[in-house]
């Protein structure tokens, strides 16, 4: 069977089995875990004292240290022992309550590496008129810091790159004496590559177990700090500067032996693969197909982007010594055919699990960037195609040395295009490793009502009128009024969502009492003063779901 036999049959199975292991998996893809039932519940007035409060998740989560913290009615920090046990954490409460309003803040990690944090209140004997405020570091609300995202960005193209010249000078590139200058070129770019990914990878470490944890860079002193990352963010660190290491070592700056051309790929894909471990995958079914389809995603990624990245360094040189770099150009094209199919299939799988609906491509922020990522390896690949159907055509046909120099630059230009486009892409899946694959707060035009306690948005064609008060420290009464465009009451197509968090606390979701159409209110303890968001979301139809955030100022 020839090479453009084997590649149309390859191309047709990938056609006619992605759809259907796309389609045939009933099971909705999971992104950060969710609170969903506490005992006692929020804000609820008990006669006793409980010795132990239950919080419960939808999926397995991680603690941390210090993530859980008990404040009674006067403010005072209360002795608990929290544990985790798969979807549930249990706090034990070494002595009594008193009667008052106690505030429980919380912080754990979900499947898929991302903390969340939220408060629990709840009241024995009578809620407390006035609540001391907790410390505000205790309940940070876990944003992921652009030093992280800038580290793994930067972490993916050296990883790529240094992977990618690995395989291409093993696999791509001719073991003749005519290939040595190239092929040391290549050696000093893939140990280059390596520095820069080993480098951001080990910088990663600490900037996670902050994001972890919360706090500054004071923590990086405690032993809990190191200990609350998973081994898992230790095993893939160790693996990608293991692996780039010895696949660079094994390479060298000269012509190898087949045995250690070999081992250098093997350990160059155990390092490019390893990050398929954690992230978005892991959060996702089934587990044992997603993160294959990541690791090959990552393994063809790595391929194209160092192939691309190996003929730019080489052509140049091979153009004077007959057809080599034809013949270079033309091995990895055909090679590139099965390259680009894996990234296809593969993309397209993890979108469907990770998202878990096509309509998320529009409705979230991380579906977006998903978009604009697959924007930007079509414009790569539409150079990709020019430079087969085109330029290489020209360069095999040139009949001397003089018109195959000429020739090649147009080629190396392209070829250089191309991989620059997809160093874009690449800085992309940095982002979309700390991006929700879940909605986030969408600009709404958010206005301030007739009263400091009043604020209106629009969320779709639906006016939202909120109104928090007295807005003063404790116990406050928040409404919702949903009206159309006529001012006659309104609904969506499910009752809303709030959320109220500050600089120095977090509530999560609030219970609303549905008391007419339109109409929903609900009690509410703030337990510091300052500014509060109020977050509201609304689905208005089965497809959008509009969020606004709404601004109120409590006094103390």
């Amino acid at each position: 069977m020839t090479n453009r036999r084997r590649l149309r049959t390859t191309a047709l199975l990938v056609l006619l089995f992605v759809p259907a292991m796309l389609f045939g998996l009933p099971q909705p893809a999971s992104a950060h875990a969710h609170l969903a039932s506490t005992d006692p519940a929020q804000g609820a007035v008990l006669q006793t004292a409980p010795d132990r409060i239950l919080f419960t998740f939808d999926e397995a989560v991680r603690s941390v240290p210090g993530g859980v913290q008990v404040f009674d009615a006067q403010g005072k920090l209360v002795e608990a022992r929290p544990a985790v046990k798969g979807a549930e954490l249990e706090v034990v409460l070494a002595g009594r309550l008193g009667n008052g309003t106690t505030v429980i803040t919380w912080r754990v990690v979900s499947e898929d590496g991302h903390p969340i944090s939220g408060a629990l209140t709840f009241s024995v004997g009578a809620p407390t008129t006035v609540i001391t405020p907790p410390s505000s570091d205790s309940n940070s609300v876990p944003e992921v810091p652009w030093t992280l995202t800038l580290a793994r960005g930067v972490g993916y193209v050296g990883l790529f790159l240094a992977a990618g010249l690995v395989a291409f000078a093993a696999r791509f590139l001719p073991t003749d004496p005519s290939a040595d200058r190239p092929r040391r070129r290549l050696a000093v770019s893939a140990r280059a590559a390596a520095v820069v990914a080993a480098g951001a990878w080990l910088a990663a470490l600490p900037i996670t177990a902050i994001y972890l944890l919360g706090g500054g860079a004071g923590r990086l002193g405690q032993g809990a700090t190191w200990t609350s990352l998973p081994l898992t963010e230790y095993l893939v660190a160790a693996a990608v500067v293991g692996g780039l290491a010895l696949a660079v070592i094994l390479l060298g700056p000269g012509s190898a032996s087949p045995r250690r051309r070999v081992a250098a790929v093997v350990a160059a894909a155990i390092a490019v693969t390893a990050p398929a471990l954690v992230g978005h995958t892991r959060a996702a079914s089934p587990e044992l197909l997603v993160i294959g389809a990541d690791a090959l995603h990552l393994l063809a990624g790595s391929v194209w982007l160092g192939g691309l990245a190996g003929l730019a360094l080489t052509l140049p040189a091979l153009s004077s010594r007959g057809a080599v770099a034809a013949e270079v150009l033309a091995r990895f094209s055909t090679a590139a055919a099965g390259i680009l199919a894996a990234l296809v299939a593969t993309g397209s799988l993890l979108v469907w699990r990770i998202l878990g609906s096509w309509t998320a491509l529009v409705d979230t922020g991380y579906g977006r960037l998903v978009l604009a990522k697959i924007a930007i390896v079509l414009a790569a690949l539409a150079i990709a195609a020019w430079n087969r159907w085109s330029l290489l055509p020209r360069l095999q046909r040139a009949a001397n040395k003089t018109s195959r120099q000429t020739l090649s630059r147009p080629v190396v230009r392209a070829t250089a295009v191309e991989g620059a486009v997809l160093v874009v892409a690449l800085l992309i899946t940095g982002f979309l490793v700390d991006t929700s694959p879940e909605g986030g707060a969408l600009p709404a035009s958010a206005s301030a009502g007739a009263s400091p306690d009043t604020r209106s948005t629009t969320l779709g064609d639906i006016k939202v009128q909120a109104t928090l008060t007295p807005l003063t420290r404790g116990s406050n009464t928040m409404t919702l009024r949903l009206s159309s465009a006529t001012g006659e009451p309104a609904e969506g197509v499910a009752p809303p969502v709030v959320r109220l968090s500050s600089d120095g606390a977090t509530l999560g979701d609030i219970p609303l009492t549905h008391v007419s159409a339109g109409f929903y209110t609900a009690q509410v303890t703030l337990p510091v003063s300052g500014t509060w968001r109020m977050q509201v979301s609304l689905r208005v139809s089965a497809f959008v779901n509009p969020v606004a955030e709404l601004k109120f100022v409590v006094s103390g």
